[in-house]
This record gives structure tokens, sequence and C-alpha cells, in this order.
């Protein structure tokens, strides 16, 4: 018989694994501590921030919760702003005047205490986003210190808080239509224009996505250019429309200059363009001086260059002058609007390396087509006030110059 032990069936006891308990949810008790810090320290928001910063609270579960305390002194119902139960403070965001001076604290605690713990943006930005989707909710003095708020989180570089954040949740439909939206918008644009400039208040509109739609935020019937620049110069906010006056004239102005490149390239009959030209500048109210620019700028810009041929060069632009010079003095009618045309050439002559030879070639060509009077390109000559390139042009001028001067002495 074999002495080895014989198998048998109790098998391997296997220990049971221990799971993680997670304790459950008390925003009440969290809310109730950070008031009471707030008490005990009479809403001084220096003390409150070190009280904060050395307590043992859980922000990582309640961070949405302390935000809450912070605006409104207590926590609010679920998706909205009514208070919740429980204990409130009066030293919020909400309950103090509509002034920077007593928001800016507010805005500088908050910065503070993002500093030391960063991953409570997340939390702030859900917070602003579901006060700002609830703005009717407020009293119309609540919606300007939250505008004034929003507005320093910005101009004070709150760190990390994204621009969308704020103008999103803005476009609902209903706060758009009741005035609510341009209202805040008007607020917020005034207080954030006192630290920053016009271009800064672009760039965060960019970062936002709301640089070329400013005028969702007005009501339908008011969302037009008009309604834009009567609004704004209202409230005393003229950068902004001259802001926007700009960027209406330069899409204009890309408008005129493409539909003009391609009547001179499919050579369309020169009084049709004139007509058309016209109709246009009308339509655009577009300044005279502005209107000549763009006629050069777009003739050149037709004008097929040869790479190095410099003489080819100076035959296209001659040959182009030629052809387009019923166009150039339809709209050059003035000796200030012939004058505008030479300073027009004189800088891209000076600009361009190819045309830096032609300069008088170029002003001959006008003056032989009656584009130019004598009496603009005497004016030049003698009292030019624009300095690219004048004492070399002046110089290439002086045979034609003489001539026109010989000529006016026999005459």
């Amino acid at each position: 018989m074999s002495s080895k032990e014989k198998p048998t069936l109790g098998g391997t006891r296997i220990k049971p694994r221990k799971r993680n308990i997670t304790a459950p949810l008390d925003p009440a008790a969290f809310a109730d501590a950070v008031i009471q810090i707030y008490l005990d320290n009479a809403g001084d928001l220096e003390t409150i921030a070190k009280s904060i910063e050395s307590s043992d609270l859980n922000f990582s579960r309640y961070g949405d919760t302390f935000f809450e305390v912070i605006f409104t002194g207590g926590r609010t119902q679920p998706g909205t702003i009514k208070p919740d139960e429980g204990d409130r403070h009066s030293y919020s965001v909400i309950d103090c005047e509509a002034t920077r001076e007593a928001i800016l604290p507010s805005v500088l605690y908050i910065q503070k205490i993002l500093r030391r713990r960063p991953f409570l943006i997340k939390n702030l930005e859900n917070v602003m986003r579901r006060f700002l989707q609830c703005l009717e909710l407020f009293e119309d003095n609540e919606r300007k210190k939250l505008a004034i708020f929003t507005a320093l989180t910005f101009s004070q570089k709150l760190s990390g808080l994204p621009p969308e954040t704020v103008f999103q949740p803005l476009l609902k439909d209903n706060l758009v239509a009741k005035g609510l939206v341009l209202s805040f918008i008007t607020d917020f644009f005034k207080e954030y224009l006192k630290d920053s400039n016009i271009d800064d208040l672009i760039a965060l509109l960019k970062k936002g996505k709301m640089e070329d739609n400013i005028l969702e935020f007005f009501p339908t019937a008011k969302r037009n250019a008009e309604g834009f620049s009567e609004h704004f110069t209202k409230e005393g906010l003229s950068s902004l429309v001259e802001y926007n006056q700009k960027k209406i004239f330069d899409v204009k102005l890309k408008e005129m200059k493409s539909a003009l490149k391609t009547q001179i390239e499919e050579e369309t009959d020169i009084s049709e363009v004139i007509e058309a030209m016209k109709l246009q500048v009308r339509d655009s109210n577009m300044p005279d001086i502005e209107v000549v620019r763009l006629l050069w700028d777009v003739l050149m810009d037709a004008v097929q260059w040869s790479g190095k041929n410099q003489q080819q060069n100076a035959n296209a632009a001659l040959r182009q002058v030629k052809t387009w010079a019923e166009l150039l003095n339809a709209f050059c009618t003035s000796g200030k609007l012939e004058l505008e045309l030479i300073y027009k050439v004189q800088v891209q002559c000076y600009e361009d390396a190819k045309l830096m030879k032609i300069f008088p070639e170029i002003i001959r060509s006008l003056y032989d087509q009656d584009v130019l009077a004598e009496d603009t390109i005497l004016l030049w000559f003698r009292k030019g006030s624009n300095p690219k390139g004048r004492q070399t042009f002046v110089k290439s001028l002086e045979p034609f110059v003489k001539w026109l001067e010989e000529a006016e002495e026999e005459e």
C-alpha cells in the first residue's frame, strides 16, 4: 500500500475582498461649516481665506456648494438659485453693494482659494453657468452685481476661467427676448473696460466665440447695426460702437474689392463697372477717399506681374492705368481726391520694389488720361506731406514737373 496522503475535497478558502464604502453626500453639513467660518470671522475675507485653507473640509466633493455659499450666502436648490434649507451668512456677492469696490474683494478672495485648490475652477464654472442661465430669477440689482463680478474675474485674470463659460449660457432665447442678456452684457462691458481696452475686450469675445456674434445678445427687434450703435452709444461705450462700424466697413470693403476684381478680370464694359461701383458706394456710405484707395488697390492687384522683368512690369502697370483711366476719373472728382490718388501711388511704389522706378511714368500716364490735373501734381511736388520715398520720387518727377511749368509759362 502507498504511503502517500490521499487528496481531499476541502478546497481553498478565499478571503472576501474589502470594498471601499463611500460616505453619503452631506452638502448641508459642508455648507453649515463654511457659513460658520464666515460668521466667526464677521465677513473678513482675509481671515476667512486663511481659515478655509487650514480646514479639512472636503472641497473636492462639495465644490459647487462652496461657490453657492460665496455667491448667495448659503445653499441653493438644485437647478435654480432659490435658497435651500440651512443657515446663511450676509457677506455674499449678492448681498453686497453693486459696486466695483464692494465686489472686487470677493474676486481676489476666490483667486486666492483657486491658487491653493485649482481643481475648484470646474465647480466655479458649474455654478456660474447655472446662475447665468437663471438670470430672470435675479432682481435687477442682483444681475448687475453678477455682471460686475463676472467682468472682474476676467479683468483680474482669474486663473483658468474660460470665456465661453460666461457667454454661451447667456444665449437662451427667452433671456435674450426679455432684454435681460443685453442689460447684463452691457454692465459686463462697462466694468471690463474700466481696467482694459477695446482690443482686450475683443480678444476676450474671440476666445468666447462671440467676436462676430455680439448682435446675438440683442432682442430680435434690435438685432441690427443701427440698434447696436444706438444702444451702446447711449450707454457710453463709443469704443465698441467704433469697433463695430469698422468691422462692418471692412466687410463691405472686402465685398466691393472682390466684385470689382471680378469685373476687371472679366473685362466688363467700363460704363457698367462705373454704375455698379457708384451703386455700391451709395449703399455702403463709403467715404470718397476710401473709394479712391480701393480702386487703385484692385487695379494693381489685377495686373499680371512678371517675375523680374522690370520693363514688362512697367508696361503692364501703365497699360492697366490707361485701360481703366475712365473708372478712376469717375471717382477722382476733386483736387483732394486726386491728391489722395497720388499718395496711394507713392506709397505702393515705395513699398513694392518692382514699381519703385516707374512712379513718374504712372503719374505722367494719369495726367495724360485726364485723371490728374496739373495743379494737383504741382501741389504734391511742392508741398506733399507723405514722407514715404518722397525725396526719391520728387527727384524722379522733376523733368515732368519742369515740362509742366514751362508749358504753363508758354500759355
